[in-house]
């Protein structure tokens, strides 16, 4: 019988198992892998001696094209196998882990099996879509690697729902002082509250820089002010902007953890198309 010692070992190496990331997924055992096929792959390609010169032409180049074409139609099926929920050898996680790794030694595979012969045509542009494809999924990883902790720190345990409520309980405050402003501080005061947090594009959310600020505008036409109802509205401002700037970067966050799979999902359907041509190409001239 089981020693109660032995069952809290199980229990914490199940705990670890399920806690840890799929680039750590099984000690690395996807990362070996890919590691494993691009030695071979070297060596298959430094140890013969193909004539007239190395290219996808030769046996090697044929050997690694197929195991190169075959790894990205297997790698695009993630999408496929991302709505299916299942445990063990072949879990989502298992099968991310593969995808990054065997996707990263496609750099080695799919290069060599060029031959380094590059050129104006749609073998040249298979590669070159497979390693955007590749790129942009090292950026992926990057991403959700680093940015989740970020947008939690940001968060400070409010919810992007309390982050607007929060604006807004500013908004009817600011809309309330104002009333005793000067038209043309009142005129800042009220672009600033018609001002739509959510309005910016996708370029300049990425960016996180707003010059055009309406609530920063309010504020430097207020500064200087020492009536007791200017300075109670600057301050509101100030408030107010602060607010807006935890959401911006909240949603500079998003965008940067999403968009990268507008180039990578797109540029996935590119390359297999491309594939197709460069594979029937291939075998219609040989």
């Amino acid at each position: 019988m089981a020693s109660a010692s032995d069952s809290g070992r199980g229990a914490n190496r199940e705990y670890r198992s399920s806690h840890e990331g799929f680039l750590r997924h099984r000690g690395f055992y996807w990362m070996k892998i890919a590691t494993a096929l691009c030695v071979v792959a070297i060596a298959a390609y430094f140890l013969t001696d193909p004539k007239p010169r190395p290219s996808g032409s030769t046996w090697v180049g044929y050997t690694l094209g197929t195991i190169g074409a075959l790894l990205i139609v297997w790698l695009s099926l993630l999408g496929i196998r991302k709505r299916a929920i299942t445990e063990g050898r072949w879990s989502l996680k298992a099968w991310t882990s593969a995808h990054v790794y065997l996707g990263l030694s496609l750099i080695v595979v799919a290069t060599l099996h060029t031959g380094f012969q590059f050129g104006w045509n749609v073998h040249t542009l298979a590669y070159a879509l497979m390693m955007l494809v590749i790129f942009s999924g090292m950026f992926g990883i990057w991403a959700y690697a680093t940015l989740p902790s970020a947008l939690s720190n940001n968060r400070e345990q409010m919810t992007q729902g309390q982050m607007i409520d929060a604006i807004r309980a500013l908004d009817r405050q600011l809309n309330d002082a104002a009333q005793p402003l000067a038209r043309a501080q009142s005129d800042l005061v009220i672009a600033a509250l018609e001002e739509d947090p959510f309005g910016a594009g996708l370029l300049r959310r990425l960016s996180g820089h707003y010059p055009d600020c309406a609530t920063q505008a309010a504020i430097l036409g207020l500064a200087g002010e020492h009536d007791a109802a200017s300075e109670r509205v600057e301050k509101l401002l100030v408030r107010r902007k602060a607010q807006l700037e935890r959401l911006r970067r909240q949603m500079r966050l998003k965008s940067m953890l999403e968009v990268w799979l507008y180039v990578h999902v797109p540029a996935t359907m590119a390359l297999l198309a491309a594939l197709t041509a460069h594979i029937i190409s291939v075998f219609y001239y040989w």
